[in-house]
């Protein structure tokens, strides 16, 4: 389910936008694989979490502007999926737990955006594990011909201290600049005239001009724009005429209405023929995703995407602007082309994803990446994956190599929180009734709390391959944890604050503040510093 919010720099309803959305995600949805595959423990999950209002949120009815009249909200404004939290499963009859990971972090540079204009965010825009993930850890780098490590520790969970809080990262392979493989991209941007604000195309057109001046001459480069149709500007150019591509892109103007659909297909097109074996072939889609595909081509689309991700040509979505945003479209869309899905609010933001991660926003060094964690009874009553809702995955999909999940980019780190019920500890907390069809219960070393099975293939490769890494409970309690362990429940307890969950705890913006304060580490772009100063905005709006 999706609900629409109001921003207070909405823009005039468009009838037709709204009709094209509304085609594209039920294409989206008749897309999807079965959710509730019986027996499986996603299925299980999904059945078992609290249904959430729909409508707009008390949060994000903080500010005068958001508590207009819902009909109002319903005709215009900016679009998220309803997030049903994930429950508290009984290790005994559900041992696994299963998804596919998430490094998209464009829902916690939204959040900054709305707590900068002095706005709570509409808790459906809070997904937890983008706001983790927006952040690097202190993880080694892998060792051999893996591409990633994987880092484990389990500590007290500082808003329960009776309950455990498992920590797992995985970072991917750090490649300089140099060492990137060519790239063939196109840039599929959004010119059409819901575009026309200062902190949509104009911005645009400024980061991805940071973005060429990374780019050599191994690198190509294509610029299709969508508006009223779609149009060729700039055939692929070499990334060494960089004056070439930065002058195609200064000349772009918003006008007219939205043809999101042709573009993209005229996107693909130009990449096929560009096609590099062994390179980066991509679509780098721009836009505020106020697109109508028309309600012909909605499930043809949604098919493209996904027949174009399996022949090697991805799409990263990067999203701009406020008042229209469509942020459910995009995610969705990201995911069904094997990319990333970033939201720029800023030119330092521009920065962050095109030039200094723009390895991980490019260059895929592991696709379908798989976690299956299997929790071992005699250790653990129950366990709750925090976040990573719309990341879940059925067991037996864990094996299957035909099921898609989650890329990972050169560089990125991805981290997946658990909090755990210790088997014999008497807890309030509400557990899944669910899963009385038992799954079959992997053997465990004595001592064993659980063991964490990854499943990746590599991106050109349609094998997937598997890890495997045994977890014990040292006993750590919270204030001797790593700062890695410290700082990420610290942003995992902001967004369970921020969305009023029903599993924060005793975990409060004051408590938040305190732990941030004491988890900072080195921090050399001052991203830490500033969670810290909107955990401070947070505390003055709530």
């Amino acid at each position: 389910m999706q609900y629409l919010y109001r921003s207070s720099a909405y823009r005039r309803f468009r009838p037709a936008k709204l009709l094209g959305l509304m085609v594209l995600f039920s294409a989206l949805a008749a897309c999807s694989p079965p959710g509730d595959v019986a027996g499986s423990s996603a299925s299980r999950q999904t059945s078992d979490r609290a249904q959430p209002t729909a409508g707009i949120s008390q949060e994000a009815a903080a500010p005068a502007e958001a508590k207009a009249l819902e009909s109002d909200v319903l005709s215009q404004g900016e679009t998220y999926s309803t997030i049903q939290e994930n429950a508290f499963m009984k290790a005994s009859s559900s041992p696994l737990s299963t998804f596919g990971i998430d490094v998209d972090t464009a829902s916690y540079s939204n959040i900054r955006r709305f707590l900068n204009q002095g706005q709570m965010p509409p808790k459906d825009a809070v997904r937890i594990e983008e706001m983790i993930n927006y952040f690097t850890y202190d993880y080694p780098q892998p060792k051999g011909n893996q591409p990633f490590s994987t880092t484990t520790e389990v500590a007290a969970a500082p808003w329960n201290p009776k309950h455990r809080l498992v920590h797992i990262g995985l970072q991917g392979q750090r490649l300089s600049t140099e060492n990137l493989p060519p790239s063939n991209l196109v840039f599929l941007l959004d010119v059409s005239g819901s575009m026309n604000d200062p902190d949509k195309l104009p911005l645009l057109k400024s980061s991805l001009q940071l973005m060429v001046n990374e780019l050599n001459a191994n690198d190509r480069v294509a610029i299709v724009v969508y508006a009223g149709s779609a149009g060729l500007v700039l055939p692929s150019t070499p990334g060494s005429q960089k004056d070439t591509i930065l002058a195609a892109l200064d000349k772009l103007e918003a006008g007219g209405s939205t043809a999101g659909g042709e573009g993209l297909n005229l996107a693909y097109q130009v990449a096929q023929e560009q096609f590099i074996e062994s390179g980066n072939n991509r679509i780098v889609m721009a836009t505020d995703g106020d697109f109508n595909v028309g309600p012909a081509s909605d499930a043809e689309l949604v098919k493209l995407i996904e027949e174009k991700r399996e022949q090697g040509v991805f799409l990263t979505v990067l999203g701009f602007g406020q008042g229209n945003l469509q942020d459910a479209k995009m995610e969705q869309i990201a995911d069904r082309g094997n990319g990333q899905f970033a939201y720029i609010d800023s030119l330092l933001e521009a920065k962050k994803a095109l030039v200094k991660e723009l390895g991980g926003t490019l260059v895929a060094i592991a696709k379908d990446v798989k976690l299956q964690v299997a929790f071992n009874p005699e250790q653990v009553q129950a366990y709750r994956l925090i976040g990573y809702e719309n990341r879940l995955l059925a067991t037996q999909d864990f094996e299957d190599d035909r099921k898609d999940a989650g890329e990972l980019g050169a560089g990125h780190s991805v981290t997946a929180l658990y909090e755990i019920i210790p088997a014999g500890v008497k807890s309030e907390t509400p557990i899944s009734a669910n899963g009385e069809e038992s799954e079959p219960l992997p053997t465990f070393k004595p001592n064993e709390l659980l063991q964490v099975n990854l499943r990746y293939k590599q991106p050109q490769g349609s094998k997937s391959q598997l890890l495997a890494t045994s977890v014990t409970d040292q006993g750590l309690t919270f204030q001797k944890a790593s700062t890695d362990l410290k700082f990420s429940a610290a942003v995992a307890a902001f967004g369970m604050v921020l969305r009023d969950s029903a599993y924060k705890g005793t975990a409060t913006l004051d408590q938040v503040q305190k732990w941030v304060a004491q988890s900072q580490g080195p921090d050399l772009d001052g991203y830490r510093a500033e969670f810290l100063r909107l955990v401070e905005k947070g505390k003055k709006l709530s």
